[in-house]
């Protein structure tokens, strides 16, 4: 955390903001950040389908209250923790396929920083676990954006048409494991990293499986 007297007025008032008042402003700043937007469609499920998930999941008010305690911890390391998701991505083939250009065959720059600005505002979203009609929205159009209709539309991008599902379950695991360094960097007792960390599996996981709506048929969700 920023000590008091560095902070600039708009600091200090984006950090007494909402959740969703905060994630608004971003929105203004993050290019193709749209949580929170009116422009959104409304999600295909619902709150209680939500809290069904929740209940399925183990995800408990404990969780949130974890999750919500890491904000604090992560908010100043979110580049150093995308320098290391990147990282993972770089070296992986079968997942920097998904960024590639489809004329050079080369990964494209300009689309990697661009969804890295809004994978660094979705670690502290995450963070703030605020389940609300506004976050399920966003969950909705973050799984569009990984399947045809939306893929490559927000940054105008050239690249492949979709991103194959299994991917996005299989992400759980790297985030997560890779996270857990950074919870332990701020003093927290090992207990409380271990439950922050158990409540980030539960949260990324929760989140992928909302993401496969569009690639769900027949009903099945």
């Amino acid at each position: 955390m920023y000590p008091l007297q560095l902070l600039t007025a708009s600091a200090l008032a984006l950090a007494t903001m909402t959740p969703l008042a905060a994630s608004a402003q971003a929105a203004t700043s993050i290019p193709g950040y749209t949580y929170g937007q009116k422009s959104l469609a409304r999600a295909p499920y619902t709150l209680q389908d939500l809290e069904s998930l929740k209940k399925a999941m183990l995800l408990s008010d404990e969780d949130l209250r974890y999750l919500r305690m890491s904000k604090a911890i992560l908010a100043d390391q979110t580049e150093a923790i995308l320098d290391v998701w990147y990282g993972f991505v770089a070296s992986t083939p079968e997942l920097v396929v998904f960024f590639k250009n489809n004329k050079t065959g080369a990964p494209d720059g300009a689309y990697l920083s661009a969804v890295r600005k809004r994978f660094g505002q979705w670690i502290l979203d995450t963070a703030d676990a605020n389940y609300d009609q506004a976050w399920l929205d966003y969950q909705y159009e973050i799984g569009l954006r990984h399947t045809s209709p939306k893929k490559n539309k927000t940054d105008k991008a050239d690249s492949v048409p979709s991103v194959n599902f299994r991917y996005l379950s299989a992400l759980t695991i790297p985030i997560t494991t890779t996270l857990k360094p950074f919870l332990a960097k701020k003093g927290a007792s090992a207990a409380d990293v271990e439950k922050m960390h158990a409540a980030w599996v539960k949260s990324v996981l929760m989140q992928s499986i909302l993401w496969s709506y569009p690639y769900v048929r027949d009903g099945r969700f």
